[in-house]
């Protein structure tokens, strides 16, 4: 069974080695108030290096905006190497969107660009503190269904909790004491005015997601259920559709040299 407090502690250190290693003396994570960017953002916190947390509200609905702010006080409150900031990048997007115009204003180019803007604005913070931007990215989203934004929530110099499935990220979260708002709000990724869910957008739940990852690594001989079957397809297309993101940027080769 995992000692989730020992994972904890290895992934900390974890941290704190390549920080060593690489002469940075700042981390710099983005906190949206889900599960994922509490959990990073803590084992930050943990290794006592100056730690930078970012809430970064795009027109965020309010419930969403709350529970960053939630946590970036839990985080203050608990670890004196923690700074936290409030970085309303609201205008810029309008700017961004009127700019634009009429050719990059669809609904997923817009959700894009909001990750986008978040990129930047932690990477200018990292630049100006000799930080590196800490990713907030599980397993089943990095290496899955690709549930990501290209050079937005993906673009990161370390990523501590990309090999964990998403339950064990809850179960970390518990062993960290993240607050019970974060832990039993239903995920999802900020970047829409309505406020839909992952679940909305991705047609699965993550344990069925998860169930589909490990079935595709390690297939059982048992027969599926209708719903599995629905399940696994669903999976297959985002990976298929997705591994753009998650394959190496093709580079063509001189092979004339």
């Amino acid at each position: 069974m995992q000692d989730w407090k020992r994972l904890g502690e290895q992934i900390t250190e974890w941290i704190l080695d390549y920080a060593k290693t690489n002469g940075i003396t700042t981390l710099v994570v983005g906190v949206s108030g889900g599960i994922d960017s509490a959990v990073s953002s803590t084992l930050c916190a943990k290794t006592g290096l100056r730690t930078i947390a970012l809430s970064m509200p795009i027109h965020q609905i309010e419930s969403q905006n709350n529970l960053s702010m939630k946590h970036c006080e839990w985080l203050s409150s608990n670890w004196n190497n923690v700074e936290t900031d409030t970085v309303d990048l609201s205008v810029t997007f309008d700017s961004i969107s009127h700019a634009l115009g009429s050719k990059g204003d669809s609904e997923m180019a817009l959700a894009n660009t909001r990750a986008r803007l978040r990129m930047v604005t932690l990477y200018a913070f990292a630049a100006s503190n000799n930080g590196i931007v800490v990713g907030t990215g599980n397993k089943v989203e990095d290496f899955g269904v690709g549930f990501y934004t290209k050079y937005g929530d993906g673009g990161v110099d370390i990523s501590p909790i990309a090999d964990l499935y998403k339950s064990e990220v809850f179960a970390l979260a518990g062993s960290l004491g993240v607050i019970k708002e974060i832990q039993e709000a239903p995920p999802t990724d900020g970047l829409w005015d309505d406020g839909r869910t992952d679940e909305d957008q991705i047609g699965a739940t993550y344990q069925e997601l998860e169930w589909a990852m490990r079935e595709v690594e390690n297939p059982s001989k048992a027969g599926l259920s209708d719903r599995q079957k629905q399940v696994m397809e669903r999976y297959l297309q985002l990976n298929k559709a997705n591994s753009h993101k998650m394959d190496p940027i093709p580079v063509f080769k001189n092979g004339d040299r």
